[in-house]
């Protein structure tokens, strides 16, 4: 981006809070620093809320400019001490340990999912999407994983491009590895 003088946004909602040092997410796990940095809060934080990170003259220009925020409400006091508290977690020996668990949990999954019935893409944080192609084939596996107990959602076009339809699976350091287990044993079954 710096090289064709543009700025660099990322949206880190799937990596703040639960990959990096103490949680601070993929850019800074990766050594990148964009000028733009969306984080959410809803996800590793598990409050609700997001954030963007940026300088102050940009904080400015959103504040002022960007239509969703100029009659917008600002976070009530209880979101904030529930968001702080969560904070000292992800930080903490604890907050440690449990990004440990997910990262090893993740990699249980990834190394049991059958190559030749899904494509995986190549994504290590707790959200883990399985292209299936088929509009109807992703929701007919989204079906029978409930039915067995499992959740995943299908996630079709618009949301993204035809022809790579997917299930999108939430792993949680709550999971155990036998929950990984028997969501593969599920997920093989329910492949046509």
């Amino acid at each position: 981006a710096r090289r064709h003088h543009a700025w660099l946004l990322v949206d880190d909602a799937h990596g703040i809070g639960v990959t990096g040092d103490e949680g601070r997410g993929t850019c800074w796990q990766r050594g990148v620093k964009p000028e733009l940095l969306v984080v959410t809060f809803g996800k590793g934080f598990g409050v609700s809320g997001a954030a963007v990170l940026c300088s102050e003259s940009v904080a400015d220009y959103l504040l002022q400019f960007a239509r969703h925020l100029v009659y917008s409400t600002s976070m009530p006091p209880a979101q904030a001490q529930a968001l702080s508290a969560s904070l000292a977690v992800i930080r903490s020996d604890e907050g440690g340990e449990r990004r440990e668990k997910l990262a090893a949990l993740v990699q249980r999954f990834r190394a049991g999912v059958n190559a030749s019935r899904f494509t995986l893409l190549n994504a290590h944080s707790a959200i883990q999407p399985l292209i299936v192609g088929d509009n109807s084939r992703a929701l007919r596996l989204a079906e029978a994983l409930r039915q067995q107990g499992c959740w995943a959602t299908a996630i079709r076009p618009p949301t993204v491009p035809v022809g790579t339809a997917r299930l999108r699976l939430t792993l949680t350091q709550a999971h155990e590895a036998c929950d990984i287990d028997r969501l593969l044993e599920v997920l093989h079954g329910a492949g046509e």
